[in-house]
């Protein structure tokens, strides 16, 4: 006796949010029942919209953050301080230094960390980039890495602090008041202010 699955298309569905972050079999499954049976769930919008954002959204060629064909919110603000450049690993990263209101300089996104592991070496991080822009930079500038307190963040940021020494840059690692092997994204905005007001140079 055969068993009784959902249709074609349903298990489609579910094996395409599958493929999401932190979506499980059983979750997957539920979102798909939900988009297709609940009243208040608009599956053509949910469709419209990940299109227009998969088609206008690119990283930003200077700073990697989210940008558009009209240009970057963080590059083109006119406001923020130069002399000032936080490197951080992803761009939603940004996010929460944002929130925060701790920081109104320019950031760096690498779009990633060091892990041998995963397979991931200098040469996969936007660490040409930013050496670029250190070095065109007309004065010293204060470069802050806001890495993630994890084994390889930290292998990031000694690399980059071998890398940046000598250069045209003060070197400084916001201050450890994020929780042990957590990145920005688990932190709050308290926890990410006094971390940004309390960072220290990196000998």
């Amino acid at each position: 006796m055969s068993r009784t699955d959902f249709p074609e298309s349903v298990r489609s569905l579910i094996g395409e949010l599958k493929h999401l972050p932190g979506i499980g079999p059983r979750s997957a499954e539920r979102i798909a029942v939900w988009l297709l049976q609940s009243p208040k769930a608009d599956a053509s919008a949910l469709a419209a919209a990940l299109l227009l954002a998969k088609e206008t959204i690119r990283p930003c060629p200077v700073c990697g953050f989210f940008a558009t064909a009209a240009g970057c919110g963080l590059c083109d603000d006119p406001t923020r301080d130069d002399r000032m450049l936080c490197v951080v690993e992803q761009a939603t990263d940004v996010l929460p230094l944002e929130r925060s209101g701790s920081f109104r300089g320019c950031y760096h996104c690498l779009g990633g960390k060091l892990s041998p592991l995963d397979r991931v070496s200098p040469e996969d991080l936007r660490i040409p980039a930013l050496l670029q822009r250190i070095n065109a930079a007309p004065d010293t500038i204060e470069v802050v890495l806001a890495l993630g307190s994890d084994v390889e963040g930290e292998a990031t940021a000694n690399y980059l602090a071998e890398l940046l020494r000598g250069k045209n840059c003060r070197l400084t690692r916001i201050a450890q008041g994020l929780p042990a092997g957590g990145g920005l994204e688990h932190a709050d905005e308290l926890t990410l202010l006094r971390a940004m007001q309390g960072r220290r140079a990196v000998i």
